[in-house]
């Protein structure tokens, strides 16, 4: 057996999709090098970091400058700010050395009638505040200990300087070394630390924080140069004398005096100026001005000795007037350094949070806006996917299996409101998905028209085919001649295979059978009708049939079923051969079994055709090319009914599985009378108790078997419903009630009166032979009048007839009306 095996096209109808693949392209590889096979997220993602990368190295840069900066004024105000304690380590330095200075005169001037004790007194109170200002300086510059390299250089070089300080005072007492070996220290101690109040620096860009830095400094150096001529001349004033090199060293001083002053006073501002000229008018510093003037030289007069104690009052009365003003000038520049450091912080942090601002803001809208399309997109693909894979293929499933009128698909709206292109996209989309269900909607329409043709269409055969199987009982009924007889059966048997062919439209058009019975009827007899629904019937052999029997509303369309699986049996497998079916019982179901020795088919094909025999294909070409399949799937799904095919040896297997239900109870009493012998296959006749009978085989005649012992089955509803004992009309005939039987003469013989047998084996009838024995002669004689047709009256009839068939084809008439479905009962054919 080869049953056509056409691809499966389509799903089972009414099968929903809960679940849709998302893999779009699911063949091909996503590169991560590829910048095509980026998700949109990754590229959105991609489209967002780099602007943002960029944007945080140019604004990492700017802040790391302005941060750069900040610290560089805020180290600069720290510096500047240490130089209160700087500036009063140097004015305790220089007190300390102008009265060393004079001590050490007044200890040579006295030579050895000199108290050193009291000199170590004057000293001691001197060393002890210039201790102290030192230690003041060590703590205000531990915060300084990350500062540059050059302010650190320049604090080591104070420290250094004052260690020389504290290792040289031992020597002043005893006035062994000399006065500028000694007061040399204290010269580079207060130039370091005048070195380091000038190490302060802005930077480039800050001209204004280096023209403070530069006036205060200039100030101290004024402070210094009259703090060495107050030195010089209270060593003098001490020793009651100048020295040689006095005069020289004092005109030095005060020529770098004014030079640094006139410094000062370009570099100082309006108020500066105005604050030390008020300073200079003021009755201390004019007194010490004044005693300075009379140690000057003039022309031809010896420079005056100052009076020791008069000129150190003076002297650090003007001293002190000096600090105030450094002090005010230092705190000018400590104010501006601070007003300049916390102006760049403050513009550092301003920059920095408007910066940190407008990342965050720019993060913030590229992510709603990369959120919103990503979202858009999401929803597009999802309701794309949900479009392409689960509401169209629903749709179209559908609208295929669709019995009645076409029904109305919606149409969902876009998922995606918004305005722009993605918005657009979408409608495009929904607008696709309308055009596709408008087209569906059309094919719909188109097949069921279609479907309604071939209904129409199938519905006329089927009523020319019944009137020609009408025609052919009677006759049949009315034919003698075996031979003709015998032409009438194969006939017959045509026209049978045309209304199954009918029926097999009907079922492709996805309409039920008319043929239907309302009663129980054998697994046996409706496998011989089976049978008898098929051209080759003499091959099949009925094996073992169990005594099963079957509800009445599925016989139709199962013996259509079985039919298609024998006609393939037989149609390809050697015609020398014979098919097997086999029926039995298996718990609460049925099996039954059609083994052929064919052809065969391949694994490949075998496994096609069992998946289309579960999951029946729609209608189209390759099915009609391939009917049997289609229709053995459709019936199985219709009844519920499970067909596989297997391999055999040396041919096909083919399995049914009927479910419980469609099995019934046996019934209490016979149905209908025995069916005839002329409607059984060799398996169901009974055979001659003398001998072994030839099985029909098609190609070759059998051999010593008479014409009576090879009845020859009808069509299947002979087999399902054989006529009553009587002879009369039943409730399957087509020929109504039976007719009252007139009154005539006696019955005939029950022994009939033959003329021998045929070349065919048939018995040859005598006309009017009963008639004879009935009047007492045993003579065969002919009739008056002779009741065989003619043959050349019958062919012109048959031809005749199906050139009616072809008429009623051609014509133009309108559908036959047709009940639906649903109006059949179980009690007969309709």
């Amino acid at each position: 057996m080869r049953v056509g095996a056409g691809p499966a096209l389509g799903s089972m109808a009414g099968q929903h999709r809960r679940r849709f693949d998302e893999r779009v392209v699911p063949h091909r590889r996503r590169s991560p090098m590829r910048l095509r096979d980026w998700r949109l997220r990754t590229k959105l993602a991609t489209v967002l970091v780099v602007p943002s990368v960029a944007f945080l190295v140019l604004a990492g840069v700017q802040t790391s400058s302005l941060v750069g900066q900040t610290t560089v004024l805020s180290d600069f105000a720290e510096q500047v700010g240490i130089g209160r304690e700087i500036t009063t380590a140097v004015h305790r330095i220089q007190q300390e050395r102008d009265r060393t200075a004079g001590e050490l005169a007044e200890l040579r001037r006295a030579a050895g009638s000199a108290d050193r004790n009291a000199a170590i007194e004057e000293l001691e109170p001197l060393r002890a505040a210039t201790d102290q200002a030192i230690a003041d300086l060590r703590r205000a510059a531990d915060p300084l200990a990350d500062a540059d390299a050059s302010w650190r250089v320049a604090f080591s070089e104070v420290l250094e300087a004052y260690d020389r300080i504290v290792y040289i005072r031992p020597a002043v007492p005893p006035a062994v070394l000399s006065s500028d070996t000694i007061l040399s220290n204290y010269h580079r101690a207060v130039g370091a630390l005048l070195d380091l109040l000038a190490e302060p620096n802005p930077g480039q860009d800050r001209p204004a924080l280096s023209d403070a830095v530069l006036r205060y400094v200039q100030f101290a150096r004024v402070k210094e140069l009259a703090s060495r001529i107050r030195a010089e001349l209270y060593a003098a004033a001490r020793a009651g004398r100048y020295g040689s090199e006095d005069q020289v060293v004092l005109s030095d001083l005060r020529a770098q005096q004014l030079t640094a002053l006139g410094a000062f006073r370009v570099a100082a501002t309006t108020e500066q100026v105005r604050r030390y000229d008020q300073m200079s008018v003021d009755p201390a510093f004019a007194a010490a001005a004044e005693l300075e003037e009379r140690s000057l030289p003039t022309a031809g007069v010896t420079p005056t000795v100052l009076p020791a104690t008069q000129w150190w009052t003076a002297s650090e009365r003007r001293q002190e007037l000096l600090g105030q003003a450094e002090e005010s000038f230092l705190a000018d520049a400590v104010r501006q350094a601070d007003d300049a450091a916390t102006g760049q912080l403050r513009t550092t942090l301003l920059v920095a949070g408007g910066i940190v601002a407008v990342l965050l803001v720019a993060v913030l809208i590229s992510l709603l806006i990369g959120r919103s399309l990503a979202r858009s997109m999401r929803l597009l693909r999802s309701q794309a996917l949900r479009i392409a894979q689960v509401e169209l293929p629903d749709a179209l499933d559908r609208l295929r299996t669709v019995s009645g009128g076409v029904p109305h698909i919606d149409v969902a709206p876009a998922v995606v409101r918004s305005l722009d292109e993605i918005g657009e996209l979408a409608e495009a989309f929904v607008a696709v998905h309308r055009s596709a269900v408008s087209v569906a909607v059309d094919q719909a329409s188109m097949r069921r028209n279609v479907n309604a043709m071939f209904v129409n269409l199938a519905r006329r055969s089927q009523v020319l085919v019944e009137r020609q199987l009408e025609l052919l009982d009677e006759l049949e009924r009315e034919e003698n001649d075996p031979d003709q007889l015998e032409n009438l059966f194969k006939l017959d048997h045509l026209a049978a295979r045309m209304r199954r062919n009918d029926e097999s439209l009907l079922v492709l058009a996805g309409t039920e059978s008319t043929r239907r019975w309302q009663r129980p009827v054998g697994l046996g007899a409706v496998l011989l009708a089976a049978a008898a629904e098929i051209e080759q019937y003499q091959r099949v052999r009925h094996e073992s049939v169990a005594d099963l029997h079957l509800v009445g509303h599925a016989v139709g369309e199962l013996v259509h079923l079985l039919a298609e699986l024998l006609e393939n049996a037989t149609a390809f497998s050697r015609p020398d051969t014979v098919v097997s079916v086999t029926a039995r019982a298996d718990a609460a179901d049925a099996v039954i079994e059609i083994t052929d020795r064919g052809l065969g088919m391949s694994p490949a094909a075998l496994a096609e055709a069992n998946t289309v025999l579960a999951t029946p294909p729609a209608a189209d070409v390759a099915t009609v090319e391939r009917m049997g399949l289609f229709v053995v799937s459709h019936l199985a799904a219709r009844l519920g009914v499970r067909v596989r095919l297997h391999g055999g040896q040396g041919g096909l297997v083919a399995v049914l599985q009927l479910p419980g239900v469609l099995l019934a109870p046996a019934p209490a009493e016979p149905l209908d009378a025995a069916i005839p012998a002329r409607m059984l296959t060799t398996g169901y006749a009974t055979a001659p108790s003398a001998g072994a009978i030839d099985l029909p085989v098609a190609g070759r005649r059998p051999v010593a078997v008479p014409r009576q012992r090879r009845p020859l089955p009808v069509r299947a509803e002979d087999v399902l419903a054989p006529p009553t004992v009587d002879g009369g009309g039943s409730w399957w005939s087509r020929q109504g009630p039976p007719a009252p039987k007139a009154p005539g003469p006696a019955a005939p013989a029950a022994t009939p009166v033959t003329g021998g047998v045929n070349a065919r084996g048939l018995p040859t009838r005598v006309p009017m032979a009963q008639l004879a024995a009935m009047h007492g002669s045993v003579r065969p004689q002919p009739g008056p009048n002779a009741h065989d047709p003619d043959p050349d009256a019958v062919g012109g009839m048959l031809s005749r007839l199906y050139s009616g068939v072809r008429r009623a084809e051609a014509e133009d008439t309108t559908e036959i009306p047709v009940p639906p479905t649903g109006g059949h009962g179980e009690g007969g054919r309709q």
